[in-house]
């Protein structure tokens, strides 16, 4: 994030124009964080966002250039392309209307179509002209974008290209390194989690021996559900990736075959130290429904309606070490533990109280402000909880301690 202010700001000068390195960071969070833009969209944004507020309009974009591409070996380059569409793929956000993978007769690359451009949607095994697009890299490889100055014109001829592969290869979690493979796993359900769009009917964690990934299965694909806890051989899976961090999509042309067999899960743990400063929304006693395990919203499933719920405790907090925060998830046990309150009596509380969060606010009058340190699997900004214990906080001795110490060397 500083390189990308930096960069910003460096522009801005050479512009006469200050701007505190805080605000550029503050949008930029917002953008990469909040709403998933791409870095280099975000910097883009970020820049012209600021001219604009001086009076100053941004530079007219250079005139793309017709390449193959094989030849796309640097980000920020405008470029047309005649192509095939080769794969496509179900969105990951909201902000984009289509993604997949496309070719011409010197390869293949991954395309984005950002839903504010507004332009018609591709169509498996066409060819077309794609102009105005801006290459983009992460981690070495290299996509393309088409936004609101990007043109499509179809093409008569049909463009020559490699056919997308989708032959499933067997893996391992661990792995898995590469967006947009397809693959079969053996896996255990670890966890799933409440859904934060419609397009997405099941979320969560699967693993096996080697470790665990965040799984997500799109409802158009019309499959079954996954059980908590139970094993599953996963058919036809694709790979995906974002800053970083690798995921598996179900899709119409996945698979779900349950295991007689109990796949065990092994940790690839982090550990995290610090303060517990918060304890969010939708901790304490929730309802879950009985068949795939969400949190239910005033006694409603997103997947299958109104339900009898099972009461759950749980805690979704944050921790800071002083230099940064890190969210965590505690399952049941581990809060009875914690807090020394079952179960039972959480329901108790909250029957005499007419209010569930009663038990929210017993959590945070015992746990707010407390040290930890917690080991536990690292998915999406989440850290599961393992193990959990607490940490004394460092006493003005222990720093007279210490500064003695450092002065004496």
């Amino acid at each position: 994030m500083k390189e990308l202010v930096d960069q910003i700001s460096a522009r801005l000068r050479d512009q006469k124009i200050e701007v505190p390195d805080e605000e550029i960071a503050s949008r930029l969070t917002k953008l990469i964080d909040d709403f998933r833009v791409p870095e280099s969209e975000a910097r883009r944004s970020v820049l012209n966002y600021f001219l604009k507020e001086h009076g100053i309009m941004p530079q007219v974009r250079a005139s793309s250039e017709k390449v193959k591409i094989s030849e796309i070996k640097e980000a920020g380059k405008w470029v047309d392309l005649e192509i095939k569409v080769l794969d496509l793929w179900e969105p990951a956000t909201e902000a984009i209307s289509q993604t997949g993978l496309i070719g011409d007769s010197t390869g293949s690359m991954k395309f984005v179509k950002w839903a504010k451009s507004e332009l018609p949607n591709l169509e498996l095994g066409q060819s077309y002209l794609l102009k105005r697009m801006v290459t983009d890299e992460f981690q070495g490889r290299f996509s393309v974008k088409l936004n609101r100055t990007s043109q499509i014109e179809p093409l008569e001829k049909e463009v020559e290209a490699k056919p997308a592969s989708r032959a499933a290869q067997a893996v391992k979690v661990v792995e898995i390194t590469e967006p947009g493979q397809w693959v079969d796993l053996k896996v255990k359900v670890a966890q799933l989690w409440e859904t934060t769009s419609d397009a997405i009917s099941q979320s969560g964690l699967v693993g096996d021996e080697t470790g665990s990934i965040k799984f997500v299965k799109w409802a158009k694909a019309d499959l079954s559900n996954l059980e908590e806890g139970k094993s599953y051989l996963l058919r036809n899976l694709v790979t995906d990736e974002f800053q970083g961090r690798f995921s598996v999509k179900l899709n119409r042309t996945s698979q779900i075959e349950p295991l007689d067999v109990d796949v065990e899960i092994g940790s690839q743990a982090a550990e995290f130290s610090g303060a517990l400063v918060d304890v969010q929304k939708g901790s304490g006693l929730i309802k879950r429904c009985p068949v795939c395990k969400r949190s239910l919203a005033k006694g409603v499933c997103s997947e299958h309606g109104k339900v009898e719920g099972t009461y759950d405790l749980r805690i979704k907090a944050v921790l800071d070490d002083g230099r940064r925060v890190q969210d965590v998830l505690i399952n049941r046990e581990t809060t009875e533990r914690l807090v020394g309150l079952t179960l039972d009596e959480a329901k108790q509380m909250a029957m005499e109280a007419l209010d569930h969060e009663v038990v929210r606010s017993l959590i945070e009058s015992k746990l707010m402000g407390r040290y930890f340190s917690i080991i536990g699997p690292r998915v999406d900004r989440y850290l599961l909880v393992e193990t959990i214990n607490d940490v004394p906080p460092v006493t003005e001795s222990r720093v007279d301690e210490l500064t003695a110490e450092v002065e004496a060397v």
